[in-house]
């Protein structure tokens, strides 16, 4: 299985922000989105969960196109926003449970997901009261929940911990071994050394790129 991105558009007010996004991926891949602030990598990550229209292209999976299939889309991709998309009113138990029935809950929490992310130490812990960590661990947990494919994640680790960065960074390793594939929307050095393709988000245009760790030509290249 693959995932096909083929002349994705997106204008706003007639100003290009995307223009003929295309790529492919390979099942147990990890593609990183690189570019600068306001450059549209997280409109591209919610034209690709459905949240808002594409203005052309498509994203296809096993040959089906995601964009125009919403029932199959829900079945096979999860969807982490940079905005934290939780009920704050909720502990952890009851915002999983929104998204998990309770066997399958128990089951996450003891052998599963859940258990890799280390949700099952903050469980009665309102939203209101979690660290950065938890609320991303726990969005994560929710997204995951149907077992999906692929999977999205807008900046994924920004400003967490050592701690919650390795939780998160075993989960995904766990996720590409299982054959998922993941698109990240990324700054940061270790999740960028751990794509397995990259590519710059430049006014609207989409262009491979070789990490190396040399960051100074990293900025060099986004400028």
């Amino acid at each position: 299985m693959k995932i096909e991105l083929a002349g994705i558009r997106k204008a706003y007010r007639g100003k290009t922000v995307l223009e003929d996004i295309s790529l492919t991926a390979e099942e147990g891949s990890c593609v990183g989105i690189l570019g600068g602030n306001g450059c549209g990598k997280s409109t591209l990550l919610s034209i690709l969960a459905g949240v808002q229209p594409a203005q052309g292209g498509s994203f296809c999976y096993d040959g089906k196109d995601l964009l125009k299939d919403a029932g199959l889309r829900s079945q096979v991709l999860g969807y982490v926003p940079q905005a934290d998309p939780l009920i704050e009113e909720l502990n952890a138990w009851d915002n999983l449970r929104l998204w998990y029935d309770r066997k399958t809950l128990r089951r996450e929490l003891d052998q599963g997901v859940l258990q890799l992310l280390g949700i099952g130490s903050f469980l009665k812990t309102p939203v209101r009261k979690m660290s950065g960590g938890m609320k991303k661990r726990l969005a994560i947990g929710c997204a995951v929940a149907a077992g999906p494919k692929i999977l999205l994640l807008d900046e994924p680790s920004a400003a967490l911990d050592v701690v919650c960065k390795e939780k998160i960074m075993d989960y995904f390793e766990t996720f590409r071994a299982q054959g998922g594939i993941l698109l990240l929307a990324t700054h940061d050095m270790q999740e960028m050394a751990f794509c397995s393709q990259c590519y710059i988000l430049k006014q609207g245009t989409l262009t491979p790129y070789a990490y190396d760790g040399d960051l100074r030509r990293l900025a060099g290249n986004l400028v």
